[in-house]
């Protein structure tokens, strides 16, 4: 069973995938603990705020509400709503506080794609063909390292920054594991115009890529 804080149909709106129709999959449960996160409604699994799936899908604001719910009932979920997206995107909270392979293999089946957005501080359980954005949080209070697998798992990078240390830690990531995927994005940790000036000026040294949460300028989910 996954725990679903929400389930939404969107615009991706980072990285590789951005403008791509998408069903959002948001799990609950993170005890990794940025400072910065967006979602912090996803971090504790109160079993007060247990409720129905469908009641998780309605929601008309952020809050802590969650519900249990099969692979089989998270496709026919899709298929009740008429979603129209063949993109999943599985994100959290920490999804891969989870195994995936269930979900995956199940909407794989279907025609869909998969997509994983991760912290890369659990082993990531996915198939071979789910595409894995690894957003590397170094030095939270969590305590949680970034791991070595996880990165090597990488079809992509996707880093928050607001300031040059943010940079310095990454490469720092880069040499502790030895790896350094082919895409990295880099997205200002807000839309403040020095975090992206930074993030523009350093893409452009290491021909990285910029990555600008495209949703929050358009103000969609």
């Amino acid at each position: 069973m996954y725990k679903i804080n929400e389930i939404f149909e969107t615009i991706q709106g980072e990285a590789s995938y951005t403008g791509t129709p998408s069903i959002f999959v948001r799990l609950q449960g993170c005890p990794v603990g940025c400072a910065w996160c967006d979602t912090k409604q996803t971090w504790e699994v109160n079993d007060t705020y247990l409720v129905s799936l469908e009641q998780t899908v309605e929601k008309k604001a952020d809050s802590d509400l969650w519900a249990n719910a099969s692979a089989q009932q998270i496709f026919e979920l899709f298929q009740q709503r008429s979603y129209q997206a063949k993109h999943v995107v599985i994100t959290g909270g920490e999804p891969c506080m989870y195994d995936l392979n269930p979900l995956c293999d199940m909407l794989h089946e279907h025609g869909y794609t998969t997509q994983i957005e991760t912290s890369g501080t659990f082993e990531i359980l996915a198939p071979e063909k789910t595409w894995v954005t690894v957003s590397p949080k170094i030095n939270m209070r969590g305590g949680y390292e970034v791991l070595t697998s996880a990165m090597q798992r990488a079809n992509e990078i996707k880093h928050p920054i607001a300031m040059n240390k943010h940079v310095e830690e990454l490469e720092a990531l880069f040499e502790r594991t030895g790896t350094r995927p082919a895409l990295v994005y880099l997205q200002p940790i807000s839309q403040k115009a020095k975090a992206t000036k930074l993030a523009i000026e350093v893409c452009k040294a290491k021909n990285w890529r910029l990555s600008v949460q495209v949703h929050k300028y358009l103000g969609i989910n």
